[in-house]
C-alpha cells in the first residue's frame, strides 16, 4: 500500500499509472466492475493500475456529526480492493490540506504532477475537489486536454436500481442483509472485541459473545443468521446474532451478541469478525423466560440450516 501524506511525486514504478479515485466504501459490485475496468486499460497499456483513496473519508473529516456509517473498516477496504488484481492501492491521510484543494487544482497537482497519471476510469456520479465542484464531464474534458486516456464506467444495475454505497448502508440500516449481499457481492461484515456481558445467555444455556468496538455499520435491530471468524477458529463458524436491547430482561442498552454454533471456547478478548446472511426476525420481548429459551433454540435451528444453504462450514472443521 502507498500512503500519501504530501503532494510529492509518487515513487518511479507508480507514476505513469491509470488511476480510479473515490472512497470505494463497501467495495461493492459497482466498484468492482470500475476496478475491472481499471485493470484492463492499464494493462492494455502496460502500465500499473492504481486505485486512490482516503483515510479517513472527506466527509468524516468535513462533516463528522452528519457522515454516514462505513460499510467497511479500512484495512478491509483496502483488502477488498487489492483483490481485485489492480497493481496498487494508494490511501491519502485526509485532511483539510488536501480537502482545500479546487477540482483544478487537485487534477494539475495529484493527477498530473504526483501521479504523472496516463489514464484514469471514473463512474458517471463522480464528484472531486472541494465542494465537489469537479464531476465526471469536467474530468473527461481535461484529461482530453492533457492527452490522458479517460472512460467512464457504466454503473451496475441490480433490480432496476443503481448500485451504490448509499443504497447498500439502506438495506443494512432496514435490516435487509440478503439484499445487500446481492449488492456487494459478498455478505455485509462487521468486527469487534469480546467482552463481559450480563451473562444472560450462559445461564439460559445459550452463551453469546458481546461485541464492544464495532466500527462500520451495524444492521437494524432484530436476529441474524451469520458467519463468525474469531482468532482462535480456522474456519467460519454458523452464528446466530443479536442485534438490539434484551428488552426481555427491561435492558435498553444496545448490543451486538452472538451465539456460536457448535462452538466450546472462551472467546473474552479476542476479535470477532460476523458475516450477516439473513435476517430471522425482528427483535420482541417475550412473556416469559421459558418462551424466550423456546424462540432462541428455534432461532438457532434456522441460523444453522440458513449457514449450511449457503454451502459453508457451520462449524471448525
Amino acid at each position: 500500500m502507498l500512503t500519501l501524506d504530501d503532494f510529492q511525486p509518487v515513487p518511479s514504478p507508480y507514476q505513469g499509472a491509470y488511476l480510479a479515485v473515490g472512497n470505494f466504501d463497501g467495495v461493492h459490485r459497482g466498484h468492482l466492475h470500475l476496478l475491472a475496468r481499471l485493470k484492463a486499460n492499464a494493462d492494455a497499456a502496460g502500465a500499473p493500475s492504481i486505485a486512490l483513496t482516503f483515510d479517513p473519508s472527506p466527509a468524516a473529516v468535513l462533516r463528522p456529526d452528519a457522515a454516514p456509517p462505513s460499510l467497511t473498516w479500512p484495512e478491509r477496504r483496502f483488502a477488498l480492493i487489492r483483490a481485485t488484481g489492480v497493481s496498487e492501492v494508494a490511501v491519502f491521510r485526509t485532511g483539510r490540506w488536501l480537502l482545500g484543494l479546487t477540482a483544478r487544482a487537485f487534477f494539475d497537482r495529484v493527477i498530473r504532477e504526483q501521479f504523472r497519471a496516463r489514464g484514469m476510469v471514473e463512474g458517471p456520479t463522480f464528484g472531486f475537489g472541494r465542494d465537489r465542484g469537479g464531476d465526471a464531464a469536467v474530468l473527461a474534458t481535461w484529461c482530453a486536454a492533457a492527452a490522458l486516456d479517460f472512460e467512464v464506467a457504466e454503473p451496475i444495475d441490480i433490480g432496476g436500481r443503481i448500485v451504490s454505497s448509499s443504497r447498500v448502508r439502506r438495506l443494512i440500516a432496514e435490516g435487509d442483509v440478503r439484499e445487500a449481499t446481492k449488492l456487494l457481492g459478498r455478505p455485509h461484515r462487521l468486527r469487534g472485541t469480546v467482552v463481559r456481558g450480563a451473562g444472560r445467555g450462559r445461564g439460559i444455556g445459550t452463551p453469546t459473545a458481546n461485541l464492544s468496538g464495532v466500527d462500520v455499520l451495524v444492521p437494524a435491530d432484530g436476529v441474524y443468521a451469520g458467519l463468525a471468524r474469531t482468532d482462535s477458529t480456522e474456519t467460519p463458524v454458523a452464528a446466530a446474532v443479536h442485534i438490539g436491547p434484551n428488552v426481555t430482561f427491561g435492558a435498553t442498552a444496545r448490543t451486538v451478541e452472538a451465539h456460536l454454533i457448535d462452538f466450546e471456547g472462551d472467546l473474552y478478548g479476542q476479535s470477532v469478525e460476523l458475516d450477516f446472511l439473513e435476517r430471522i426476525r425482528p427483535t420482541a420481548k417475550f412473556e416469559s423466560v421459558a418462551a424466550l429459551i423456546e424462540q432462541m433454540r428455534r432461532d438457532v435451528d434456522q441460523a444453522r440450516m440458513i449457514a449450511h444453504a449457503a454451502s459453508l462450514p457451520s462449524r471448525p472443521s
